[in-house]
Order: structure tokens, then sequence, then C-alpha cells
């Protein structure tokens, strides 16, 4: 029996990838493209990471200069300015997902987990009328896998209960690590490490675990 969806937000609840992208792209058009378009690769193959582990990836590791934590923090409030402005946008949340939770809002608790900066998180779901649907929306700086982990000792949920839906193999990873089962979405190369996946919302799974 399910009781309990994490889920992640961009890619599964918002179309707000693209959006992301460009934001990378538009606070650091100062710096060389090339090393730009590395820390967009990167970015790219680790959606779920938090935009403070990239901003120090694109210094420490594209440019090798040493960065410290007021200067990540520095360039995340530039990022979050970027993403305030685009994405309190309900032309951008995704049907399928929103309808499910909307239709569902009695039948389990959700909870949001999100590589995106928490405030950020909360302000853009309150923009878009669905903060009301989530009994926590959490996000970074702190790492998704503890986010997982502190949300099910606080409210002493059952692992076997619970599952997280997400489009990234960092939302897999913090599944495994919490040992709650995962199922991706919005992404078919997560085939290849899960025998979960959703192609919709219309699924016998919930039906059947509810």
């Amino acid at each position: 029996m399910i009781t309990t969806i994490f889920w992640d937000f961009d890619g599964v609840l918002m179309n707000s990838n693209a959006v992301r992208d460009k934001g990378f792209e538009l606070v650091l058009a100062d710096y060389p493209k090339d090393q730009v378009k590395q820390l967009m690769d990167f970015h790219q193959a680790n959606g779920g990471l938090s935009r403070y582990v990239k901003f120090r990836y694109f210094f420490e590791e594209v440019r090798g200069e040493k960065i410290n934590d007021e200067q990540v923090q520095v360039w995340a409030d530039k990022f979050s300015e970027i993403m305030l402005a685009n994405l309190i946008n309900k032309d951008l949340l995704i049907k399928e997902t929103n309808d499910f939770v909307k239709a569902n809002d009695q039948n389990y608790k959700m909870h949001i987990v999100s590589g995106s900066d928490g405030n950020e998180l909360r302000k853009i779901c309150k923009g878009v009328d669905i903060d009301q649907y989530f009994k926590s929306i959490e996000g970074s700086p702190t790492p998704k896998k503890k986010l997982v982990a502190d949300i099910l000792e606080k409210e002493k949920y059952k692992l076997e209960e619970c599952v997280l839906i997400g489009d990234s193999i960092n939302d897999y990873e913090a599944a495994e690590v919490n040992k709650i089962t995962f199922f991706g979405y919005n992404n078919e190369s997560l085939k290849l490490i899960s025998k979960n996946y959703f192609e919709n919302l219309n699924n016998e799974y919930f039906k059947t675990n509810s």
C-alpha cells in the first residue's frame, strides 16, 4: 500500500529544465563559452544536483579557481533572481502530474524534494498555486538524499509505503539510499537503471497500491 509520494520538481511537476539551462548561460555570460559548455554538460548529466554544487564545479573543476561558500551563495542568488522572474508561470506546469496531485490530494501524503533552491521553490509553488497540495516543499542547499532521509525520520513513514518519482539519476540514488521505491518519469534513459518507469500516471500501480 502506498501512502506517501516524494516528488521531484523540475521536469516532473514543472517543465522548467530549459529555463534553468538558460539561467546558467545568462548568469555566466561573461565567461568563455567553452567553459560554460563544460558546466552545461555537467548540469544536464546531473539534473538533481543543486546549483550550489554546479557553481562550485564550474569554478573549481572547470576554471581551477577556489571559491568559498559566500561566493557560491552570490552566484546562486543571481541565478535565483532569473528563475523567479521566469518560472512563476502556470503555463509551465506539467498537466498530467499536476492533475494527479490535485485529484489525489486526500489520498496520499505528498512532499516535494528538489535539487532547486528550497526558498525559491516555495515561492514558485506559491506563485503558481500548488503549494497547498504538499505537506512540505524542500530543496537545496541540502542534498536530496538527506532531504528524503530527514522527512522519513521526522514523519516516521514506513519505507515500504513510500515512492519517489523523479526524472534524473540523482532521484534514483536518493530513493535507493533511503530504501524506498523509485519510479522514473519523463526521462526514458532511466529505464536502463530502474525497472520502474511511468509512461503516464494513469497507472494500475496506484490503483492497486493505494
